[in-house]
């Protein structure tokens, strides 16, 4: 069976954040055959059209190589005002561009939130799925993780400490895995 090799991406900064937290969480939780490459997306640049006059930034083709190499994404959302972060817009702003060169197509994701508000990051999914699907984006419809994570809930390695929570989230790690694979040919992607 090909190890699959998925990026994650956390729409935040924060090293605090609940979502960087979740991830970590959810990375624990899947199997061996999955190995994870963490992407940074605070160094990017505000994409501006105009950049891509004089070259695309370094951080930018980083973020796109990670994309292009992997497997499947999983992709973690924080909520601001309704919507995903500025942050992680801008990422999947320059992984599309420039026009036609576009790393997101085709590639399976999941997409998964946590916020200390009882519906998650629900309004934020359906915006990142919008966007997501204009990209040609394969998102995993179910299950849906709209995680409302009171404090303990994840301990700051990872570990969940509620054993329903710790289930469901393993379903959906299992789930993620059965649908990257089912995108997934035998042969290695590594460049």
């Amino acid at each position: 069976m090909t190890r699959l090799k998925i990026t994650v991406i956390v729409g935040s900064a924060h090293q605090a954040s609940l979502n960087r937290l979740l991830a970590l969480a959810l990375t624990r939780l899947a199997s061996h055959d999955i190995e994870f490459d963490w992407v940074s997306i605070h160094d990017l640049p505000l994409f501006d059209q105009d950049r891509l006059d004089h070259g695309f930034p370094d951080a930018a083709e980083r973020l796109k190589e990670q994309i292009r190499w992997a497997h499947g994404l999983l992709i973690l959302t924080p909520e601001h005002n309704r919507s995903i972060s500025a942050m992680l817009k801008n990422a999947i702003d320059w992984a599309s561009r420039p026009f036609g060169a576009s790393v997101w197509a085709g590639k399976p994701a999941a997409i998964a939130g946590a916020s200390y508000g009882r519906i998650g990051t629900a309004a934020a999914q359906q915006h990142l799925r919008a966007v997501l699907g204009c990209l040609d984006v394969a998102v995993m419809g179910q299950p849906e993780a709209f995680i409302h994570l009171v404090p303990g809930l994840i301990t700051p390695e990872g570990d969940v400490t509620n054993d329903d929570t710790r289930i469901f989230l393993q379903g959906y790690m299992d789930q993620f895995e059965r649908w990257v694979r089912r995108f997934t040919d035998t042969t290695d992607i590594t460049p």
